[in-house]
């Protein structure tokens, strides 16, 4: 097959926006701690009346309006998301509900923080085998939902949105847009992060992380450029998992990708989970801070610990 490619991209947060001032009023912390170990200043907190999968449709229906399709026009809605309210319906119908979507497949994955790098490689292969013609790929959590507000150590980090793309074939001849996915997991650090009990609680074993994160990760992203056939060097930005400022900002010098923009929207926004690299993609697509067709390395981590990263043209 031909490939695929973004051609839309939209995204979305609530609107209320809790500072690092406000939170030091809730625990015992402060904005010059939060800043200094991870970067955060402000997030968008959704309210209990925002469930996620309203989060995901607007996020999606901007995505289809910057394609210039309808709700007609999409076969195939692929949701990232580890906080939905509910087991079934799934997110993914919710969303193609809302959207007036008629009758796609509609899937959701849990693969936590990596999830909508997970999402994406799924669509774009199911788009190579033919089984679906366009997809709706979204990215969305609400991590405020599934947060312990008295523990300094976790509140601090979480935020909420949604991120989308549309994803279609590519035309014959034309290069593909979405390069090879390198994926795989760490099974012995599952535990690292975790949402989990009764109520369901967000807890991480952070310096375990951070750790696995800035050994790990430019290696991982050196071969998933390679994959793509792209230099590093040749790179216009760098998408990660936006968990940590001192993580992401150092990679795009450990891999030599000299030109490559940086995306640092986890510092408004805070860790949005499997929403932040399409949201912080989007900002920076919306901003004109990447030129279309550009290729942008995108890799998510965390949860499981799984990871997931390709390289793909800019809409």
């Amino acid at each position: 097959m031909n490939g695929s490619r973004i051609t839309g991209i939209g995204h979305y947060q609530p609107p209320r926006i809790l500072t690092n001032e406000e939170l030091a009023d809730m625990v015992d912390t402060s904005d010059e701690w939060i800043r200094s170990r991870v970067g955060i200043r402000t997030r968008h907190i959704a309210g209990p009346d925002e469930p996620v999968d309203e989060l995901a449709a607007h996020a999606a229906a901007k995505a289809l309006a910057s394609a210039g399709l309808t709700a007609h026009d999409i076969d195939l809605v692929v949701v990232a998301t580890s906080t939905a309210r509910d087991r079934s319906p799934n997110t993914a119908a919710r969303v193609a509900h809302r959207l007036g979507i008629p009758s796609p497949a509609a899937l959701d994955l849990n693969v936590v923080c990596a999830g909508f790098t997970h999402a994406l490689a799924t669509a774009d292969h199911t788009l190579r085998a033919g089984a679906a013609r366009r997809a709706l790929v979204v990215g969305a959590d609400e991590m405020s939902a599934v947060t312990d507000w008295t523990d300094r150590s976790t509140c601090v980090l979480v935020g909420d949105g949604a991120g989308a793309v549309v994803v279609e074939p590519c035309a014959e001849g034309e290069e593909p847009g979405i390069g090879p996915v390198l994926w795989g997991s760490v099974p012995e650090m599952g535990n690292a992060v975790r949402i989990e009990g009764e109520p369901a609680r967000f807890a991480q074993e952070g310096q375990s992380v951070y750790r696995w994160a800035t050994r790990q990760l430019p290696p991982l992203a050196r071969q998933a450029c390679e994959r793509a056939g792209v230099a590093p060097a040749d790179l216009a930005a760098i998408v990660l998992h936006q968990a940590n400022l001192r993580i992401v900002e150092p990679l795009a010098q450990q891999i030599g990708a000299t030109r490559a923009v940086v995306a640092r929207d986890v510092v408004e926004s805070g860790n949005t989970s499997a929403a932040s690299v399409p949201l912080a993609l989007s900002k920076l697509v919306e901003r004109g801070d990447v030129d279309s067709g550009a290729p942008a390395l995108l890799f998510g981590f965390g949860g499981n610990l799984s990871y997931a990263g390709q390289v793909v043209r800019c809409p």
